[in-house]
């Protein structure tokens, strides 16, 4: 059984930064990649982030890119999203992700993530 447990969210002022975790174990890390998406109501669920399994290369929504970074430590069993420049658009519940398939080209897609985490609620006020 994959579990997935994200932690690190809160409240936080717009500019700031927040590091969320989401720990497994170590047989989930082997043979899965991470990934984080994010949701607000109402909202479909938005891809935000992806470690790949295979290669370990890091992938970022648009938004994303320059401000947030994926990292993976394997002793820890705990994969990172930094998250730095924090906009009140970036606002929403954070969910970790576990896929066998997802790819660059893929990865954004609800369907190929195969385990889901609780998710965490982040809060960026203005």
């Amino acid at each position: 059984q994959v579990q997935l447990v994200e932690s690190g969210g809160g409240l936080v002022q717009s500019g700031g930064s927040l590091t969320l975790s989401c720990e497994t174990s170590r047989e989930t890390l082997r043979h899965y990649s991470i990934g984080w998406f994010r949701q607000t109501p109402g909202q479909e669920r938005e891809g935000v982030s992806y470690i790949s399994l295979s290669d370990g290369r890091q992938h970022y929504f648009e938004s994303g890119k320059g401000r947030f970074t994926i990292s993976r430590d394997n002793a820890k069993n705990t994969v990172y999203l930094q998250m730095n420049h924090l906009k009140p658009e970036d606002t929403a519940v954070y969910i970790c992700a576990a896929g066998v398939y997802p790819d660059e080209d893929s990865w954004r897609i609800i369907q190929e993530w195969d385990y889901w985490g609780q998710g965490i609620q982040v809060t960026v006020s203005s």
